[in-house]
């Protein structure tokens, strides 16, 4: 017989893809988003708390069908209109920028909050990721992307995750590419869809179905090779040497970045994907994501979306990166460690000088936990290694 959702020995399961955290685990978390969150003040990033829910044309603006795919949709009861639970902070902190806070200096914003998606998707594999992420408005130069990189390599260090790799690209190469060539929106998906899975047959066979010039041919056809390590840059600049003038200023803006990561990021990898276009839909310069060993998805991404203050109505240049702060829990080296300190076991009383000594004692961060009276089970099960008892008088902590 199936069972009922109300059955007792059901009732209590979680939905698949939510998840819930216990007091160590929970501990932990905390202690990483107190530091992260301090990490990113120390670099001028001022904490913003988005709300939960907003009405959909908000969360949706420019982000394309997989968010919408993504977002919880319901109707609010008082207008009537169509509400969604965020499925992505980033669209939020933009309309923040262009319609709450309106500065004209380079603003810098963070974050650091639970979203709810419909599906587990490939970044963050639990339905509820705890979204953390940086976001710079107002300065279009390559300077701020390689800020925002340097400080998602910290994130990266501070949550303990090592020996990651990072892949750049540039959604500018394909998109000028396929403007130049004179594909239409229809045939420019179609090539996307195929440059994803970097099939370079399918990609000749679509190709040759269309009036696109040779010369643009070769070009998109190259994009699916032009993966590797710096190498790439120059081997790019031989294979697209026919392209206009904004795939060469994309390129360009890559060697730019490179020489400029390569010593501010060391030691970590760089890996260069030309048929990369994570974020395509909205992004519009340089991308790039983390990658940690066994782990087959990205661990953190990013790069520049200048259109998205247009579709708010304040055109303004901007770039960030995000992560799911439960996903880098999981792979830091440190994640099983306990942050707990052990307490100190109170006896229950009212004794006036007992309770001053247990406020002196949390007031210099010791934990203390009171004995109820006639509570089961032991103190050594709550982390409690020592006693307060009264010794000759005073009241004092013994080993437990």
């Amino acid at each position: 017989m199936t069972a009922s959702p109300f059955d007792s020995q059901t009732r209590w399961l979680l939905p698949e893809g939510i998840d819930e955290f216990l007091p160590e685990q929970a501990e932990r978390i905390e202690t990483l988003r107190r530091d992260l969150l301090d990490l990113f003040h120390l670099w001028g990033y001022e904490l913003v708390i988005p709300p939960l829910v907003e009405y959909i044309e908000a969360l949706l603006v420019g982000a394309g069908t997989d968010l919408d795919l993504e977002t919880f949709k319901l109707i609010d009861q008082v207008s009537g209109r169509l509400l969604g639970i965020r499925a992505d902070m980033t669209p939020q902190v933009a309309r923040i920028d262009a319609h709450r806070i309106r500065r004209e200096a380079p603003t810098r914003l963070c974050y650091l909050d639970t979203v709810l998606h419909t599906r587990q998707d490939s970044f963050a594999r639990s339905r509820t990721p705890l979204q953390l992420g940086v976001e710079l408005y107002g300065h279009a130069g390559l300077e701020s992307d390689i800020e925002i990189l340097k400080l998602m390599v910290e994130t990266l260090r501070l949550t303990g995750v090592q020996n990651f790799q990072l892949d750049l690209g540039h959604v500018g190469i394909f998109r000028e590419l396929a403007r130049e060539a004179g594909l239409s929106p229809d045939q420019e998906g179609m090539l996307f869809t195929a440059l994803q899975r970097k099939s370079r047959p399918e990609i000749e066979e679509y190709l040759a179905t269309t009036t696109v010039a040779t010369k643009y041919r070769h070009m998109l056809v190259a994009l699916v090779e032009l993966n590797g390590g710096a190498e790439v840059l120059d081997e790019a600049k031989v294979a697209l040497k026919q392209a206009g003038a904004p795939v060469q200023q994309a390129l360009e803006h890559l060697h730019r970045l490179h020489y400029s990561a390569h010593f501010k990021l060391s030691p970590a990898p760089l890996h260069y994907d030309l048929a990369e276009l994570r974020g395509y839909r909205y992004q519009s310069g340089v991308v790039f994501a983390a990658f940690a060993p066994g782990h087959g998805q990205e661990i953190a991404r990013g790069g520049r979306y200048d259109e998205i203050g247009r579709l708010f109505g304040r055109p303004r240049p901007a770039t960030g990166f995000s992560a799911d702060l439960k996903t880098l829990m999981m792979l830091s080296s440190d994640s099983g460690a306990s942050t707990a300190s052990p307490g100190v076991v109170a006896p229950w009383s009212e004794c006036e000088a007992l309770q001053r000594f247990i406020r002196e004692l949390r007031r210099s961060g010791t934990r203390v936990i009171n004995e109820l009276p006639g509570q089961a089970g032991q103190m050594r099960e709550l982390g409690c290694d020592r006693r307060i008892v009264k010794q000759d008088g005073v009241w004092t902590i013994v080993a437990l």
